[in-house]
Formats: structure tokens, C-alpha cells, sequence
């Protein structure tokens, strides 16, 4: 979870400027803006107003856009500005006939820089602000000359929408969109290396009839039915009104949908096609089989899996977090949606980079499927370099489900599900009782063994261990006691493990 090493009011103004918790996730679709390059008030200093610029005019021209989202306080903005990447990069590839633009260009790249804080002033484009106040110059930079490429500072309002649009969480940001506006995010890369990634972008629309298969949304992995959800997009020069798309899996059909609707060109849909329930892991392709004028778009591939199954109702979460412990949090959902667990906060960051593991988290959960959902509220992941983290999911010690690599810009996510035995499971619940209740000196566990090796433990509501005890070769009525005098006031939860089944019951102290 990398962070810019910024003064306190930088990172309080991205805070303000937004609340998304990643960058958008590659291949999503970039919202168009206008911006007016060089506000009108700094024409007086020298420079050029160029008037306004479009995303989606400089798309459907065939440009591959660049665009940067920085701010004139952000010392690693003015670092990569002032390395000339984008300069060149622009000069070399930008728009024929635009100014500084080589007359040899490949005429296919256009680059947009805009400032994502709504607050800067028009002046502080010449002089930087923050701690970099007075010391630098964005539209000149060591006076080598002015930049060639649009450089806007968007009004509050709009600068705001921008970030919103487009979840900057931290500056700089910078994006890739190519013609057909699919975006994504590739970093502070060198000029060759940023243009190596345009041959990447798919072909601008030429062909009449041309639907494309954009991308998978749906579910990867469930222990129920997986809704087969894609998005749809027509990359023909005419409106797309109808096609067929066929899921199979080898060379047996699973579904076959026909869509029919009204896409202009660019234009997209998410549709689902239908329904599949993966046993073990699938290979599914998912094809446009009707007929068209270009065929290279027309599939996706992805690998469908049942989640797995733990045979217990006790669940332990083990979480190591990077340096910045304080952005990792997780949920896990139950199949109609509702929260079973949240995260306890994990505290203010390390003063170093490493791997940090935190305490566990025991908790029960009921017979169901469930899903894991795993945050970072900065953007960019727990293996950024500052320490590798995961969020793992542990049933009887073994890992059914978790989180142990988490890309920038990406929302990360695992299924898994607890199908106890319910008959085991019952029997212990039946005669496990707890008393008194609730208890001041000692509390007793009492329950009827069945010859075999029992844990007997007393937990936080935070699943931490308080005090436990073994028991082996237990047979009949068996009673474990527990000094509680000294335990501190409030709620606890007893649990009784055997046979990996794990049976609870709540307790307060007094």
C-alpha cells in the first residue's frame, strides 16, 4: 500500500477529493470530460489558451489518450512531470500538425494532464504550491520551454467529477484509454515504455458489423448457480441491434442467449446470458457465434470453480497486513447479501515496510455459501513493496478461501463455504451447557463426551483466546472449570471443539 510522501495537507485534500477505495479496475470504461487547457486568467503570464479538449473526440479520432491527474503540491507528480516522459511521449506520437508535435509523428497517441485538486489556484501552475511553492514551474519546467500537451486546471466542481468518474485516490494518476474507451491504468513508465502499450488497445471501430466480447463480470468462483454475465460492446461504425452469444464448455453448449438491443458505437451493455453451477473447475468460452465482419473480438475465456468447503462451523481469519496496516480491512457476506463478520481496525501504520501479522480472528459461522471481500483504502493493494499481506480463511487448518495477492486498482474477492456436520454438531449442542451465567468466580463448561479429545475455550468477541484447556479420551458427563475472577467485565464465547466440529455458546462476566 504505497503512499506519497506528501505534507498532511496533501494527503487531507485527497482524502476530501474522494472516497473510492482503488483506481478503476482495468478494461473498465472511461467516462468522457471536457477541460479547457490553460485557464483564461494566465494568458496575461504568457500563456496559450488553447481552448477546450474532449476525451471522446481525440477516442473516436482513433488517439490512444494518455491522460495524468496530478496536483502542483505533489513533489512525485512534479518528479515524473519534470522527467519529460509525457513531453516526449506526446511529441513523438501526438496529433499531426498540433503545436510541438513532430512532423514525423505516428499521429496516434493525444496526452490530457489534469489537475486533480479543485482547489489550486490558476497561479500556482507557474509557481507550484505547498511545499513546492515557489520553486517550481508546471508549464515551464526549467525553463526549457513550454509544455506542448493540454495541461488543465478544472474548476472545483469539475475537477471533483473527474476524481469521482475516475476513483483517484492518490496522485499521480495515470491512465491509458484507448479508442474503443476501455482504460487502464499504467503507472510512471518511461516514454517508449508508455508507448509500447498502445499496440495493446484494440483496432478503432472500420467495420459496419462488428460486436465485440469486452469482458467477463460475472462470478469466478461459487459454491451455487454463477449468473455468466459479459459486456457486450459494439465496435462497428453502424448501430448494433441484435447478436448471439453461446457459452460452451469444451464442445458441449451450456447456453446459448440472443441479444437484441440498440448500441451506438462504443456503446456497451452488461448481459446475462445465463446461469451455470460449477462442480469443479470449468473451462468456459464464451463466444459471439453470429455472423459478423470481424471475428478476432468475439471470445473470452474464463475458468469457473466451485468455492471449497469447509466441515465446520468455527472459522479462524489470518491476516498479515504491509507497513500500512491501518488501509487493510475485509467483510464476509452471506449468500443473500447480508454482512457475517467485518474486520477489526488494525491500527496505526508501521514505521517501516514489512509484513505484519496481526491477531486472529475466530468466529462461527452457519451452514451457508459465503463470499470474502478484501479493501484497501488507499488503492493500491497490500504487495506494493511496502510488505506483502494476505487474508486467508482457515477451517480444521487448512485454507479454503482468501486473499494473498492484491493488484492496485482492483476490488479482490474469494468464495468459499461451511457445510458442517450437522449431526455431530447437534449432539454436542444439545448437552453443552454453561453456568453460572453470568459468572464471577468460575465458570463451569459442562457437556456429554463421547470418548474422544475435546478443546475447551473461552474467546473475545473479537475471537481471541482468553484461556483454554485440552482434554483427552473424555467419556460421559464430563465438567471443565474456569477461574474467571480476573477476567475483565462484558461477553465472551465458550467453545467446545472435537472431531473438527466446534460447538458455542455466549457468556457474560460480571
Amino acid at each position: 500500500m504505497k503512499k506519497l510522501l506528501l505534507s498532511a495537507l496533501a494527503i487531507s485534500s485527497i482524502a476530501a477529493m474522494n472516497t473510492s477505495t482503488a483506481q478503476l479496475a482495468a478494461g473498465s470504461i472511461a467516462p468522457d470530460y471536457t477541460v479547457t487547457a490553460y485557464q483564461t486568467a494566465l494568458a496575461s503570464q504568457g500563456l496559450n489558451n488553447n481552448g477546450t479538449y474532449r476525451l471522446y473526440d481525440y477516442l473516436d479520432a482513433g488517439y490512444t489518450v494518455f491522460m495524468d491527474v496530478s496536483a502542483t503540491w505533489c513533489g512525485p507528480c512534479w518528479n515524473y512531470h519534470n522527467g519529460g516522459a509525457l513531453d516526449a511521449l506526446y511529441t513523438a506520437h501526438g496529433p499531426a500538425g498540433f503545436p510541438g508535435v513532430s512532423a514525423s509523428t505516428t499521429d496516434n497517441v493525444m496526452v490530457i494532464w489534469v489537475e486533480g485538486d479543485g482547489t489550486t489556484a490558476d497561479a500556482t501552475m507557474l509557481t507550484g504550491s505547498g511545499s513546492l511553492a515557489g520553486t517550481v514551474n508546471w508549464i515551464n519546467p526549467g525553463g526549457a520551454g513550454e509544455i506542448p500537451f493540454p495541461m488543465a486546471n478544472p474548476a472545483s466542481a469539475s475537477a471533483t467529477q473527474i476524481n469521482n468518474d475516475y476513483n483517484i485516490g492518490y496522485f499521480p494518476t495515470i491512465y491509458k484509454i484507448c479508442p474503443n474507451r476501455t482504460v487502464t491504468e499504467v503507472g510512471q513508465l518511461a516514454a517508449a515504455a508508455l508507448y509500447s502499450t498502445v499496440g495493446s488497445c484494440p483496432p478503432a471501430a472500420s467495420q459496419t458489423n462488428d460486436p465485440a466480447m469486452l469482458s467477463y463480470q460475472g462470478k469466478e468462483k461459487s459454491c451455487s448457480a454463477i449468473d455468466l454475465i459479459v459486456r457486450l460492446q459494439n465496435n462497428g461504425t453502424s448501430p448494433m441491434t441484435a447478436c448471439t452469444i453461446t457459452a460452451t464448455e469444451g464442445a458441449t453448449q451450456i447456453v446459448q442467449y440472443n441479444w437484441s438491443g440498440n448500441l451506438a458505437t462504443y456503446g456497451y451493455q452488461d448481459v446475462t446470458i445465463g446461469q451455470f453451477t460449477p462442480t469443479s473447475s470449468h473451462n468456459i468460452t464464451i463466444s459471439i457465434t453470429s455472423a459478423d465482419q470481424n471475428t478476432a473480438n468475439n471470445t473470452i475465456t474464463k475458468t469457473l470453480s466451485r468455492a471449497n468447503t469447509g466441515a465446520n462451523n468455527s472459522v479462524t481469519v489470518k491476516v498479515s497486513t504491509d507497513q500500512y496496516k491501518s488501509e487493510t480491512s475485509w467483510k464476509i457476506f452471506r449468500s443473500n447479501g447480508q454482512v457475517a463478520y467485518t474486520s477489526p481496525s488494525y491500527g496505526a501504520d508501521a514505521a517501516a515496510a514489512g509484513t505484519i501479522v496481526q491477531t486472529d480472528v475466530v468466529t462461527n459461522l452457519v451452514n451457508d455459501c459465503y463470499r470474502l471481500e478484501v479493501y484497501d483504502a488507499y488503492g493500491d493493494g497490500f504487495d506494493s513493496g511496502y510488505g506483502d499481506g494476505s487474508v486467508e480463511i482457515f477451517v480444521n487448518g487448512t485454507a479454503i478461501a482468501g486473499v494473498t495477492s492484491f493488484p492496485a486498482g482492483t476490488l479482490m474477492m474469494d468464495a468459499f463455504e461451511i457445510n458442517a456436520v450437522a449431526g455431530l454438531n447437534e449432539e454436542l449442542a444439545s448437552t453443552l451447557s454453561v453456568y453460572p451465567n453470568p459468572a464471577s468466580d468460575e465458570l463451569n463448561v459442562s457437556f456429554e463426551a463421547t470418548n474422544a479429545d475435546y478443546k475447551v475455550s473461552i474467546l473475545d468477541l473479537q475471537g481471541r483466546v482468553i484461556t483454554t484447556k485440552t482434554l483427552q479420551s473424555l467419556n460421559g458427563t464430563s465438567t471443565v472449570t474456569f477461574p474467571v475472577a480476573d477476567m475483565a467485565k462484558g461477553s465472551y464465547i465458550v467453545t467446545v471443539v472435537s472431531n473438527g466440529i466446534t460447538t458455542t455458546k455466549n457468556v457474560v462476566i460480571k
